[in-house]
């Protein structure tokens, strides 16, 4: 990525209120910070689900899996800001400051629940990052790289705070959604049916199938699906293991399928997104600390 004095291309924000369901999981180079006002959102990330609430802001590493999922007639409005975590470290990591991506690199993916007087400075803080950017001169350029600086310092104080809480969901269904999620993180490069997940967690295959779409908005197999070409994209970019190897190792019985899935998910061969991604990211071996991140997600 190039970026000009004022570092214009390397970060970006926006508000929406909109919901586009067709919107698959995703995956991106750059770091994210996402604020959610409201009113009730479920979210993907990785192996977990959060059932979001006004006030809740979420840390991401950009290669991270993730999608949000919301019931038709709920508002749905969030702030989402991205940044060159590279572009960050060089031209905006303040000398007098600790590092202000230790949240991102050491406590991975985070969902941090603002609240009260934390709440509406945050709110506050991001009209005016937005108002500036807007205005796309120097000026107010500069000026919102101080102000994306003042919001990270933030964060930075609240990543102080305890991080043990058990997370508590509002329904069972959630709970049976999140272990159905974490099966499938352990089992997804093995093949296994409804009956499986039937026996393992000791509840109706056409319950579990139901309860999956409603609470995230896709069937269960369409998110292993995901899972495992977001597992090949890694490959791919991470390793120079032969196609055909990485299609049986991330879960597909026959390489004519996995070419198939990858290229209805991505609109390009895995050849094509090796070529590429290795070509623009591998020299700073991004991807690859990306890896040990997710490994650790999974630990954590």
């Amino acid at each position: 990525m190039r970026f000009d004095p004022t570092g214009h291309q390397a970060f970006s924000i926006g508000t929406r209120q909109d919901y586009n369901p067709t919107l698959y999981y995703h995956t991106h180079t750059q770091y994210e910070i996402y604020y959610f006002y409201g009113d009730k959102a479920n979210y993907l990330i990785n192996d977990r689900i959060y059932v979001l609430e006004p006030g809740d802001l979420i840390l991401m590493h950009g290669m991270t899996l993730h999608k949000a999922h919301v019931e038709p007639d709920i508002a749905y409005k969030r702030t989402t800001i991205h940044f060159d975590p590279y572009y960050f470290t060089k031209f905006m990591q303040p000398a007098y400051a600790n590092d202000l991506l230790a949240p991102f690199r050491k406590l991975h993916n985070l969902r941090l629940q603002l609240r009260g007087e934390q709440k509406e400075m945050v709110e506050q803080l991001i009209e005016q990052m937005e108002t500036l950017f807007s205005q796309k001169t120097s000026y107010s350029l500069q000026r919102f790289q101080t102000y994306l600086i003042d919001l990270m310092i933030i964060i930075n104080q609240q990543c102080e705070q305890p991080l043990q809480a058990i997370e508590q969901f509002p329904s069972t269904k959630e709970e049976h959604v999140q272990s159905i999620i974490t099966y499938i993180e352990k089992n997804f490069r093995e093949q296994f049916t409804l009956e499986d997940l039937q026996d393992e967690l000791h509840l109706s295959k056409y319950y579990l199938a139901k309860t999956f779409k409603e609470i995230t908005g896709t069937t269960i197999f369409y998110f292993l699906m995901q899972r495992r070409i977001y597992e090949a994209k890694l490959k791919l970019i991470d390793s120079q293991m032969p196609i055909t190897d990485i299609s049986y190792e991330v879960g597909f019985k026959h390489p004519s399928h996995f070419s198939r899935a990858f290229k209805q998910h991505t609109e390009k061969t895995a050849e094509q997104y090796r070529k590429e991604n290795q070509r623009t990211i591998q020299p700073a071996k991004p991807l690859m600390a990306e890896r040990a991140i997710y490994e650790s997600n999974k630990k954590n």
